[in-house]
């Protein structure tokens, strides 16, 4: 019986996740297995989860670790047989610029969400309007004013709960920041579905997040010694980046064919009675008895259209904002950092106060201490910073040049530490239209364009539009396509 032959057009980590689970995930299938073609348009496999060199270290370009309590990248790398090069994060906590000056984040927080008054009043966060705003909910909890609903706003739910500050100081930089959004538009069922669940309740949202906290908690042992604290993030030692290096090496030894810088033009049918596919790119064409596409949605709808027009009409739906990774090497002397956490965040809508950028929002985000926050990073003559750049509603990204982007970088981080000495490197990495918004209703959309692929036949989306944008999320997305893709083709 010939092999089924399967075409992934978009070689990012959902891609190679997908490619990986194809030929068998952690026990390879060989001659077994379909013949796999992967289709990228860049020169680079990999996505986001790419490296840049900043004074002779290699650092990442995208993601730098992963929760570790989604544990898809852990597994990827086990099924790899590198579980050996994850490592914990070396720090904890963070600070936002809030009143004037950089303070502590609280404890107990729930992605931004406070879960204690007593803790947000101690962290001097608030002012004392949005303190008693806060504490409305302690001691009479507004009720959800709309009942149970299938989806809010993120900002609109926690709003009406523990009031504005909270929303604008602590949840925006925070949740916000994940997707370089604005949780005044973002989806609560599909981004922190717990936070619908305890917002939807009559009672306090933060006491109702408490008590999700103690659910989840896992039960003391037996013998009543207290379990260490598990880390919050992971990440390989050699980076993200390099766990698509592991995917392509691994993938090659299994036979799977890349074909970089092809650029996908249609997706046809092959006609009469072959239920199979044609995929044509600017240079090839590939025959297909199934293709997972994980390209970003404009892509896909595109080559979607001809076959079903209600699934490219809501891929269409979905907005990206634009982000730029600004990486910079200081020299250790004379300079002065927070001694407190890996980073720093900074609130949307922020406006410089003195200098040359006086009345304007901050470009930054937030920055990253890298050396601090994974200690492998760590040199004795210099400090890794890492600034995040870009909002949706945040357009001076496209039309500023790199030089202009670190120059008003370095003068925010100025006003954010002190004066900072000149750096001895610094790059910039721009991940233009790379961040899918979740907008309310969300859910619901990625059910009709999954329903809609689903009459085609032989064709799977995956990736980070659809049903979470990290990386253990596209990992997950990748690879249950490729499952479900297996089973159809072994059903004939």
């Amino acid at each position: 019986m010939a092999r089924h032959e399967v075409t992934v057009i978009g070689g990012g980590i959902t891609g190679l996740a997908a490619a990986f689970e194809l030929t068998g995930g952690a026990r390879p299938l060989g001659e077994d297995g379909p013949k796999v073609t992967v289709l990228e348009a860049s020169e680079h496999f990999g996505g986001k989860l790419g490296a840049t060199t900043i004074a002779g270290v290699v650092v990442d370009a995208g993601p730098d670790g992963v929760l570790a309590r989604r544990r898809e990248a852990a597994t990827l790398l086990e099924d790899l047989g590198r579980a050996d090069l994850l490592v914990p994060i070396d720090a904890s906590g963070a600070s936002v610029f809030a009143r004037g000056q950089l303070r502590p984040l609280p404890d107990g927080m729930q992605l931004g969400v406070p879960t204690s008054w007593r803790t947000l009043r101690s962290s001097h966060l608030l002012s004392t309007a949005g303190l008693l705003r806060a504490l409305v909910d302690v001691v009479a909890p507004r009720p959800a004013s709309r009942g149970h609903l299938q989806d809010r706003t993120i900002g609109g739910l926690v709003e009406t709960k523990l009031g504005h500050e909270v929303v604008a100081t602590l949840v925006d930089p925070m949740l916000g920041g994940i997707t370089a959004g604005r949780v005044a538009e973002m989806s609560a069922a599909a981004v922190f579905p717990q936070l619908l669940e305890a917002g939807q309740e009559r009672g306090s949202l933060m006491k109702a997040l408490q008590g999700q906290m103690a659910a989840a908690a896992p039960p003391p042992p037996p013998d009543g010694e207290p379990r260490p604290v598990p880390p919050a993030f992971v990440t390989p030692v050699t980076g993200m980046h390099s766990i698509p290096t592991l995917l392509v090496e691994e993938l090659t030894r299994r036979g799977v064919t890349f074909l970089a810088d092809r650029q996908v033009t249609a997706l046809r049918r092959r006609g009469g009675s072959d239920p199979g596919w044609s995929v044509d790119t600017d240079q090839t064409t590939t025959s297909a008895d199934g293709v997972i596409i994980t390209t970003p949605t404009d892509a896909a709808a595109e080559l979607l259209r001809p076959h079903d027009v209600e699934a490219a009409s809501l891929l269409d739906q979905t907005e990206y904002s634009s982000v730029a990774v600004v990486t910079f090497a200081f020299p250790k002397a004379n300079l002065t950092l927070p001694t407190h956490g890996t980073g720093a965040l900074v609130p949307p809508g922020t406006q410089h106060r003195r200098g040359p950028l006086d009345g304007r929002r901050y470009l930054t985000t937030a920055v990253t201490f890298l050396d601090r926050k994974w200690p492998h990073l760590a040199t004795k003559e210099m400090v890794l910073l890492r600034a995040s750049v870009g909002r949706i509603d945040d357009e001076r990204l496209a039309s500023l040049n790199d030089d202009e982007v670190i120059e008003i970088v370095g003068l925010e981080l100025a006003e954010l530490f002190g004066t900072m000495p000149a750096p001895i490197d610094v790059t910039v990495t721009r991940w233009m239209a790379s961040l899918p918004q979740y907008r309310v209703n969300h859910l619901l959309r990625v059910g009709g364009i999954e329903s809609a692929v689903d009459r085609l036949h032989g064709v799977e989306i995956a990736g980070a539009a659809y049903r979470g944008v990290g990386v253990p999320a596209c990992i997950a997305s990748g690879r249950q396509a490729a499952a479900r893709l297996s089973e159809l083709l072994a059903r004939g």
